[in-house]
């Protein structure tokens, strides 16, 4: 029982810090670290959220993966609309649609590992914790809330 209330101090006096960071026009998330503490971000910290209904890859290099797989698949549909000139025939213009969609979807996952590089950089010179999944209800951390 003394651990839980050390923890819920704890928990208490980040998000008094997170309000007061917040109030003071700071950019700042609230949210759970992977060993489930309460943490409060700085924005720039926060790179992609696993399991947020987007993302399932949980590292930077994870997502460059994917994003080299969807870079190869945009190769490979410009191969496939080009390659009936070689035969002296109209390109296939089908294919045009499996182009804009993967090479939509490797700028975009290219976006999320470049920024979470730079947020993982971050975390690892300013000594924060590695973000958790989700967010905090705020409503749960107020004091006086019924629920």
């Amino acid at each position: 029982m003394v651990h839980n209330r050390e923890r819920e101090r704890r928990q208490d006096a980040v998000y008094a810090e997170h309000k007061k960071a917040v109030a003071a026009g700071e950019k700042r998330v609230l949210r759970k670290t992977s060993t489930g503490e309460l943490h409060s971000y700085p924005s720039d910290e926060i790179g992609f959220t696993p399991g947020r209904g987007h993302a399932q890859v949980s590292t930077w290099w994870g997502m460059g993966v994917v994003a080299v797989f969807a870079g190869l698949m945009t190769v490979f549909s410009v191969a496939l609309f080009l390659g009936p000139l070689g035969r002296g025939e109209a390109p296939f213009w089908g294919a045009l649609f499996l182009t804009a969609l993967s090479g939509a979807f490797a700028y975009y996952a290219y976006r999320l590992s470049r920024d979470e590089y730079r947020a993982t950089q971050l975390r690892k010179r300013r000594g924060s914790p590695k973000p958790g999944t989700g967010n905090v209800d705020v409503s749960l951390l107020e004091p006086g809330q019924k629920d």
